[in-house]
């Protein structure tokens, strides 16, 4: 931990910002799509079944171990397993970061749309599809990524309170009260109910898809932070009485509960809107695969009654509010990597520069095409599960007893676990982990296309293994002088 940081002045203040790096992008606009490409009612199912034996206890894994370490990554990865092991915190660093590279698209399309809102581009009659396509070919993806990690950076200069506490406090009280407006409208509006009965309609067939179960739990990771080394780096800067089973359920449920709010919203407004309908949602066709929310919702607001400058308004507010929650895991992603850097021996203004320039870099090919976006989504998305097991590695590597003991149950009035627990972490976690990887590589070996061997190919598996092999053959070859240079740089630890 840098030595000029401080902690969480107050539960509270921990505990929203443990809720920014879930709620966001993965709630309003992945999950949704991901829900209605994959047998909807199933999908649920499962996806709920991953959050309390998978997710859950993997975020208490991470908790933990950012309250024990105190460091990114990287020096966990020392800490517990060994300098030998540098480079797998150095793989969980880099999935994170070429997920913030074009997470930080996302939170600008927020932004983009914000502006169409107060500019009256958002009116009834508009052809929303149309607009979206269009935005995606102008030049504003690529203005709004910049502008969205100067934003992040100039948070994460301010430090733990006065920049990401203080910012949470604001950003995801706002964004809950718009959702729950947006409930309000959407389960009034006409035949919502239909829309609603096909989002919990159940296929008993759709769970023979090794993609439904694969999507579930990187969707779950996706929305509860589970193995993205920011709950580690966040817990760091918690108090000793900052309970980790507690904290770590309440946030990893309630983002799920945001979730599937958002996938209410969406079904009931597109079974409601005759002009959209949702078999091109479930089909994930055309645009209404990755510009699902800057689809639906803003038609959504031009049947809000009254005024004609309701659906500007309320467009405006929630485009405003769906930026600014995303913005809040943006913040905590560059964080992640800006903190690696300084415990490298980087100054840490330098770090937070050096972050945000690598994170803008990287970030220009998914501002340029959607085909480079949808082919990072997929690569780093299922990197998540890599993340979990190398967490996984680290906690039974430093002995899970000693965890418990140490951290996991040493708070006073939290949920202290037992052995049922240590059996999770050490078989049943594995095993879900590397099963569905195995399922994924086999799949992949025989794809509809035929082209699994194809790299330049949005969704081959060999576009996954050659960037996966890329970092880590490089990681692997730089571990002895990466675990050198931490070590020379936190000799006090």
């Amino acid at each position: 931990m840098n030595k000029n940081q401080t902690q969480f002045s107050s539960r509270l203040g921990f505990i929203f910002s443990m809720m920014g790096i879930a709620v966001g992008a993965g709630n309003i606009w992945r999950f949704p799509r991901i829900a209605a490409q994959n047998g909807s009612g199933a999908f649920i199912l499962i996806w709920l079944l991953f959050l309390f034996i998978w997710s859950i206890p993997l975020i208490i894994i991470e908790l933990s171990l950012g309250k024990l370490t105190k460091k990114a990554p990287i020096g966990t990865l020392i800490k517990t397993a060994g300098p030998k092991y540098a480079w797998l915190g150095g793989f969980v660093t880099l999935v994170t970061t070429c997920i913030l590279a074009y997470y930080s698209n996302i939170v600008g399309w927020g932004l983009s749309y914000f502006y169409y809102s107060i500019s009256g581009k958002i009116y009834s009659g508009n052809n929303f599809s149309q607009l979206w396509e269009t935005h995606y070919q102008s030049s504003f993806p690529l203005l709004f990524h910049f502008l969205s990690l100067f934003l992040a950076y100039m948070i994460i200069r301010k430090g733990i309170v006065q920049g990401i506490e203080k910012c949470n406090k604001i950003l995801i009280p706002s964004f809950f009260v718009c959702t729950l407006v947006l409930l309000l409208r959407a389960v009034t509006l006409p035949n919502a109910v239909q829309g609603i009965k096909q989002l919990f309609t159940f296929d008993f067939a759709s769970l023979s898809s090794y993609k439904l179960w694969l999507e579930a739990l990187t969707q779950n990771a996706w929305d509860t932070g589970a193995g993205w080394g920011l709950l580690l780096v966040y817990s760091g800067f918690a108090s000793k009485k900052t309970g980790v089973v507690s904290n770590g359920a309440l946030t990893a449920i309630s983002n799920n509960l945001v979730s599937l709010i958002m996938g209410i919203i969406v079904f009931a407004t597109c079974s409601s809107l005759d002009i959209l309908g949702t078999t091109q949602l479930q089909q994930g066709a055309g645009s209404s695969s990755i510009g699902i929310a800057f689809i639906y919702l803003p038609e959504l607001f031009t049947r809000i009654p009254g005024s004609t400058y309701l659906p500007a308004i309320f467009s405006s507010i929630f485009f405003l509010a769906f930026a600014m929650a995303a913005l809040s895991s943006m913040i905590s992603m560059l964080f992640l990597l800006s903190q690696t850097l300084s415990e490298f021996g980087i100054k840490k203004h330098v770090a937070e520069s050096s972050a945000t320039i690598i994170a803008f870099i990287l970030g220009v090919p998914s501002s340029l095409s959607l085909a480079v976006f949808a082919n990072q989504d997929t690569v780093w998305g299922i990197g998540l599960i890599i993340n979990g097991l190398i967490f996984i590695y680290a906690a039974i590597s430093y002995g899970l007893t000693h965890l418990k003991k140490k951290i996991i149950n040493a708070v006073p009035g939290d949920i202290h676990l037992n052995k049922t627990f240590d059996s999770m972490v050490k078989y049943l976690l594995p095993i879900e982990g590397i099963v569905l990887l195995l399922w994924y590589f086999y799949e992949g070996l025989f794809p509809e296309d035929g082209y699994w061997w194809n790299p330049i190919s949005i969704y081959s598996l060999s576009s996954l293994i050659l960037q996966w092999s890329i970092g880590l053959i490089i990681l692997w070859s730089l571990n002895k002088k990466i675990s050198k240079r931490f070590s020379f740089y936190n000799l006090e630890n």
